[in-house]
């Protein structure tokens, strides 16, 4: 079981300390979520809450993943880092490629790429990239990410993209993983074209369920050899036993924001140091 740290409406100030910190204590990773603005003006439905409202504002931090990464993977040595997730079909995908492959080899290859859809249509109109075609958008942009980080000279003739041969460099010395969020049935099974999926907040019986699904489905893609990651953040686990439980259930991975289980939602730096500290103890090398 690999543990990642969310840093999701962290503030920036704090990343720096909390990145050092996770990676002297035995963390795997530090996972960053990814929005480019706030609307004034939004009717767009956030598809987790019962409402369709956020809950954030304008005033919560969203930094740049990559320019972020690239930070923090200079004063760190063993800590990976990963986007959950990175609204991929909002950006040019070979611009995209540039930044994740330039991260991966700074950091020497300690970086995954995790994607969603998008759901916010209002950002995609700023950004003048279509939402309706998002998510085909999305599986030709995954194809040209992986042809791209091969450093070799190739070409793309899709139906939302094209492009004649070309090259990229530098290159990654090692494939860069690709992780899928969603629940819809078409990002499951884009999921099990790739590296992983990631989850949004569920109980363990969820995910075994979405993880019995997700095999299937890699089986139907005859995509089913190699490692395949499951990225959880799940609501009732709290102790050793549940976390046992939910690597029972299929999760590979686990992330959370570790200070809230001693010190709540606190905006501490401090206390979110501690928390880091002590679950590492408490969690972590006890389950290793």
């Amino acid at each position: 079981m690999k543990f990642a740290i969310a840093t999701t409406f962290s503030d920036p100030a704090h990343l720096d300390p909390v990145a050092r910190t996770a990676d002297e204590c035995g963390w795997d990773a530090l996972t960053f979520s990814d929005h480019i603005v706030h609307p004034e003006r939004m009717e767009s439905k956030y598809p987790y809450t019962a409402d369709g409202g956020t809950y954030w504002d304008a005033q919560n931090p969203w930094p740049d993943p990559w320019i972020t990464i690239a930070a923090l993977a200079a004063v760190t040595t063993r800590l990976h880092f990963t986007t959950n997730v990175f609204i991929l079909p909002a950006r040019n995908p070979v611009l995209v490629a540039k930044a994740v492959s330039t991260a991966a080899v700074l950091s020497g290859d300690r970086v995954a790429l995790g994607v969603g859809v998008g759901w916010m249509k209002e950002e995609f109109e700023i950004l003048e990239q279509n939402f309706h075609t998002r998510g085909k958008r999305t599986d030709e942009a995954i194809e040209i990410l992986r042809l791209l980080w091969s450093g070799e000279m190739v070409e793309y003739h899709g139906r939302h993209y094209d492009f004649a041969p070309m090259q990229m460099r530098p290159a990654p010395e090692q494939p860069v993983p690709i992780f899928v969020g969603g629940l819809s049935e078409p990002a499951l099974a884009r999921a099990a074209r790739c590296d992983g999926w990631i989850s949004v907040m569920h109980t363990t019986d969820e995910i075994r369920e979405y993880s019995q699904r997700l095999h299937r489905l890699r089986e139907e893609q005859n995509n089913a050899e190699g490692d395949f990651e499951i990225l959880v953040s799940a609501t009732d686990v709290f102790d050793l036993d549940g976390y046992r439980r939910l690597a029972e259930a299929g999760a590979t991975g686990v992330i959370t924001a570790p200070w809230r289980f001693y010190s709540g939602n606190t905006l501490d730096l401090n206390e979110k140091l501690e928390g880091i500290r002590r679950f590492a103890d408490d969690i972590i090398h006890p389950l290793r």
